[in-house]
């Protein structure tokens, strides 16, 4: 937390600019002492890779040079390796056919594609993720790719951090990454700043979390099936502040950024959108589950699955590659860190292989980014520095754990919340106490009758101006928008809106995406299946039979005190045995063809 003192932002060595929006003034008065600092790159001679140092019984060693910008490595099951360079633009593949820990003759170019980054091997395919596109190539026995198919061109824009990564989980879906497009900003973009959960061709897909300024490193616990991830802290507060973020993520769940950080701190550059404050921000927020040194800038992710050479002892453990700080004095990051678990929870991080900043600080050898696991049982660590891969190989006697496969219980379950059940209106928590029937009507189409396309995801995405009958008694209302026949999801919910005033009783066209409204005054908009707040027009997929689309009005004799981006479910729980009366209205809607780009 910081004092309250008045607001002061030194930064040595460069004057580079605080990114939010909508500031508004509300008493902050903080002093903020900032630094930049870039230890110098030198070359990685042999005499500093054997300086590096690991645990007893672990030997780092030099697999591949002169990679130039290597990023995020995928290893095939027969043991090709794969490495992303952004630079270039380009995915290289890497072989050791005789064993000895060295790659064999020079990397092969298997796909071009500009600003490739994130990598994931699935099904004998390979999956390559651009800042706003996502391709998929079969891998062929070789080791190279055939034609590389577009499955998502509409990622978020990127930004400050324009670096996708992706993977599948257990569940067998494929999740992305999104990070923020800014420091510390409100975005425009609900799908920035999060995780993404996507099917495997792409034509679908949902946001799982949000408030994650940029989560590159990410993975499953082999034992629990729980998703974690590390997240980059804000810049600018200073040299301990904030500290990189160790998270469990989950679905529907928001992790503080921009406004709250760590376990809490407030960040005093930011304003939330719609008079919200950041109390009621960080009250909704879910705090990390440990923190490390501020900037270290933690990258790609992994666990331990056992079977494979390293101890027993650390089954079940992470393993993040930290890049390096560059906003503090003394430097941090430049190493690989262990996350220790026990019973699935985290204990502590600490330090696995270092010495890749040298002189004291000063300089560095390599800045760590991608980490894969070979299929030899060593670990591989990419530096996109001087374009070396690392080789962390275990030659002790320990023995390893058994193999583990994780489960994929555990994010089916929280994929599946919600789902499956009856439409508002037909559910035991509306029954109204009186016989009222709202009748409930728009000028934008008639009950039963087509919604225009502006009010389609297909278009413009504007909500349709509604109007319904008052009702005697109501402190508040309700608007519900469901689809029953989208699939998978099964009701999709289109619009969570909940204490409306009770004198209102119409809302115009193209109401404002955000959670509290400031006009009509304290309207509260939730969390739709899509995982995003505000209204979601229709999107059936191109050339499906008519959609239905359920709006649903519900009048409450209270309001309703639940928390930022509550969900249908916590509305209707909330509301039972509160409904004065309901009224619904639907409309249809169906692209017949897909729209141009």
């Amino acid at each position: 937390m910081f004092p309250r003192s008045r607001l002061l932002i030194l930064i040595t060595g460069a004057c580079l600019a605080l990114t939010a929006s909508a500031q508004q003034g509300d008493g902050t008065d903080v002093p903020i002492r900032s630094h930049v600092f870039k230890p110098d790159k030198v070359d990685a001679t042999d005499a500093q890779v054997a300086a590096l140092k690991a645990p007893a019984g672990f030997k780092v060693s030099v697999f591949a040079r002169n990679l130039k910008n290597a990023r995020i490595i995928a290893v095939a099951p027969d043991g090709k390796i794969y490495v992303s360079r952004r630079d270039t633009g380009d995915v290289l593949m890497l072989e050791d056919r005789d064993g000895d820990g060295v790659a064999d003759g020079p990397p092969v170019k298997v796909l071009a594609r500009a600003g490739t980054h994130g990598l994931a091997i699935h099904d004998g395919k390979l999956y390559v993720a651009t800042v706003k596109e996502i391709f998929v190539a079969p891998l062929q026995a070789d080791g190279r790719v055939g034609e590389p198919t577009l499955i998502v061109g509409d990622l978020p824009d990127a930004g400050q951090h324009p670096n996708r990564t992706i993977a599948f989980g257990p569940d067998g879906m494929l999740y992305i990454t999104a990070g923020s497009t800014c420091n510390a900003c409100n975005e425009s973009n609900p799908e920035n700043a999060t995780i993404l959960r996507a099917s495997p061709d792409g034509q679908s897909r949902v946001i799982v979390a949000s408030g994650l300024r940029n989560t590159i490193g990410f993975d499953w616990h082999p034992a629990t099936g729980a998703l974690w991830g590390m997240d980059h802290g804000i810049d600018f507060l200073g040299d301990d502040v904030q500290p990189e973020e160790l998270n469990l993520i989950e679905q529907g769940r928001r992790y503080g950024w921009p406004h709250v950080w760590g376990p809490g701190g407030i960040n005093p550059q930011s304003t939330p959108p719609g008079e919200i404050t950041k109390a009621q921000w960080k009250n909704d927020s879910v705090p990390m589950a440990l923190g490390y040194k501020a900037h270290a800038a933690p990258m790609q992710m992994v666990f331990d699955k056992g079977g494979g050479r390293f101890p027993a002892e650390y089954a079940g453990d992470a393993f993040v590659t930290m890049r390096g700080s560059w906003n503090r004095k003394e430097a941090s990051g430049y190493e690989i860190v262990r996350i220790r678990f026990a019973d699935g929870k985290p204990q502590r991080i600490e330090p696995f292989v270092t010495g890749f900043l040298t002189d004291r600080g000063r300089t560095h050898i390599a800045r760590p980014v991608g980490l894969a696991w070979a299929r030899d049982g060593a670990l591989l660590m990419s530096d996109d520095a001087n374009g070396v891969l690392y080789r962390v190989a275990y030659q002790g006697n320990a023995q390893p754990a058994a193999a583990m496969q994780t489960p994929a219980d555990e994010m089916k379950r929280q994929a599946q919340r919600g789902v499956g059940v009856p439409l508002a209106n037909d559910r035991p928590e509306t029954t109204p106490r009186t016989s009222a029937v709202i009748e409930l009507s728009s000028t934008a189409f008639a009950s039963g009758a087509p919604i225009p396309t502006r009010h389609s995801e297909y278009a413009d995405g504007v909500s349709p101006a509604l109007t319904w009958k008052a009702v005697a008694g109501a402190r508040s209302y309700v608007l519900l928008v469901e689809d029953p026949d989208a699939r998978p999801i099964t009701p999709f919910v289109h619009w969570v809106a909940w204490n409306i005033p009770a004198d209102v009783t119409a809302l115009p066209e193209g109401l404002q995406e955000q959670e509290r409204l400031t006009e009509p005054a304290g309207l509260m908009q939730g969390t739709t299946s899509r995982g995003s707040v505000g209204y979601y027009g229709p999107r059936p997929p191109v050339g499906d039979p008519s959609h239905h689309y359920h709006f649903q009005v519900l009048a409450l004799d209270i309001l309703l005190q639940l928390p930022l981006g509550a969900n249908r479910d916590d509305v209707l729980a909330a509301a039972k045995g509160h409904v004065l009366g309901k009224g619904e209205l639907v409309g249809t809607y169906r692209q017949e063809i897909k729209p141009p780009k």
